[in-house]
């Protein structure tokens, strides 16, 4: 059995998709998984990745975000 912990939740402002960032923990010793749950309406999508693919996305969100709102 996987231990889940809760990490962040917020709500998009434009478009209103609750997003749900979550810690998979496998009972078995494995490797620590980021879940991110996009919820928009009924429908749901749900990416489990592992560290390094979490650094690249977030690096290249960081960046993104910072190229057009200059901060």
């Amino acid at each position: 059995m996987s231990q889940i912990s809760e990490l962040e939740k917020f709500r998009v402002p434009l478009g209103g998709q609750e997003i749900e960032l979550q810690q998979i923990d496998h009972a078995a010793g494995g490797m620590s998984l980021l879940r991110i749950r996009i919820r928009e309406g009924r429908r749901f999508t749900i990416f489990d990745i592992d560290p390094a693919t979490a650094r690249q996305w977030g690096e290249a969100m960081k960046i993104w975000a910072t190229s057009v709102d200059g901060q």
